[in-house]
C-alpha cells in the first residue's frame, strides 16, 4: 500500500506546475459532489490529494484546510511545492520552491509559478556547478539556501517575500517581493499604485529623512546619505522605478533595499515604512492597497 502511495506522489509531482494543482483540487471537487452522502470518503479522498503534494507549509495552514475539505474552498494560498537538498561535509544546498494555488487568473499563477520553478532550478544548477570548480581546485566551502515568507495574506492582499543566502566564505542576502491583488486576481507593481512618478521623489526623500533620524537614535546604524555618511560616492540619492516593496498587513508600503545597497553588510536587508499621509496625494487609488 506504502509503495502504490508513493508511486502516485511521484507521479503527481512529476507534473508541471501548475497542472497538478488544478488536478488536484478539480478532482476533489468532483469527487466530492458525487458522493455528497458519504462525508468520511469524501474527507479521506481530498486529504490524500492535499498530503500527495510534498511540504506543505505550515501545520496551521493544513489544519485549515482540511476543515474546508467538503467544500473544498481555500485549499491553500501558497505552498512549498519543490525542495531541492544537498548536503555533502561543507557543500550544502536547500531549496524551497513555492507555489501560488487556487487563482482565478491561471495566466499570472502560471507565470509566477514557472519563474519560481526556473529560479529554484537555476539556484541548484548553479551550486552544483560551482560546487564541482571547488572540488576539482582543492575544495573549500559553499551553501546555499532560500526560501520564502508570506509577509501578507488578507481577503485582498498576498504579498510573498522569496530570500535567498549565498554562502562562499563570507554570505550574501537577497529579497524579492510579489503583491497580489486576490480579488481583481492581478500583479500589484510599484508605478502601478501611483498618479504618475512623483511618488519616485516623495518615497526618496521620506527614506533618507527615517534614515537620518534612525541614525540619530541608534550609532550602531549607518547609512550611506548625505550629510551624515563619509561614503561620499555611495551616497543613496533615490529609488529606482521598480523598486523592492510589498504591503504591510496594516496597509502600509514597505520600501526594502538589499544588502549593501544602501547600508554597510552587517545591516544586512533593511526596510522602510511609509507612512500613508505622505503618499495620500500621489496615490492612483487612494485606500485600495495603501491606506
Amino acid at each position: 500500500m506504502n509503495e502504490k502511495i508513493e508511486q502516485m506522489k511521484q507521479h503527481y509531482m512529476d507534473i508541471p506546475i501548475p497542472k497538478e494543482l488544478d488536478f488536484i483540487v478539480n478532482r476533489a471537487i468532483k469527487q466530492n459532489k458525487q458522493r455528497k452522502s458519504n462525508f468520511k470518503w469524501a474527507f479521506a479522498t481530498a486529504a490524500a490529494a492535499i498530503l500527495f503534494v510534498a511540504g506543505i507549509n505550515t501545520s496551521s495552514s493544513l489544519a485549515h484546510a482540511l476543515s474546508e475539505v467538503p467544500l473544498v474552498g481555500d485549499l491553500v494560498k501558497v505552498l512549498t511545492f519543490r525542495e531541492y537538498k544537498f548536503n555533502e561535509g561543507t557543500y550544502k544546498a536547500n531549496l524551497e520552491v513555492p507555489a501560488i494555488t487556487n487563482m482565478d487568473n491561471k495566466t499570472l499563477e502560471e507565470t509566477l509559478n514557472n519563474k519560481y520553478l526556473e529560479e529554484g532550478k537555476k539556484l541548484y544548477s548553479d551550486f552544483t556547478i560551482e560546487m564541482e570548480k571547488l572540488k576539482q581546485n582543492g575544495g573549500g566551502h559553499l551553501g546555499v539556501d532560500s526560501s520564502y515568507v508570506i509577509k501578507t495574506d488578507n481577503d485582498q492582499i498576498l504579498s510573498v517575500g522569496k530570500y535567498v543566502v549565498n554562502t562562499v566564505g563570507s554570505s550574501s542576502t537577497t529579497f524579492k517581493y510579489d503583491t497580489i491583488d486576490k480579488k481583481k486576481q492581478l500583479l500589484i507593481t510599484l508605478p502601478s499604485l501611483f498618479k504618475d512618478d512623483a511618488y519616485i521623489r516623495v518615497i526618496s526623500e521620506k527614506i533618507k529623512e527615517q534614515m537620518k533620524e534612525q541614525m540619530k537614535q541608534d550609532p550602531k546604524k549607518i547609512y550611506w546619505v548625505e550629510g551624515v555618511s563619509n561614503q561620499v560616492n555611495s551616497y543613496f540619492k533615490t529609488i529606482t522605478k521598480d523598486q523592492n516593496f510589498y504591503i504591510n498587513a496594516n496597509g502600509q508600503l514597505v520600501i526594502s533595499f538589499q544588502k549593501y545597497e544602501v547600508s554597510p553588510g552587517y545591516m544586512g536587508i533593511v526596510e522602510f515604512i511609509i507612512p500613508t499621509s505622505v503618499l495620500s496625494d500621489i496615490l492612483m487609488m487612494k485606500d485600495e492597497y495603501v491606506h
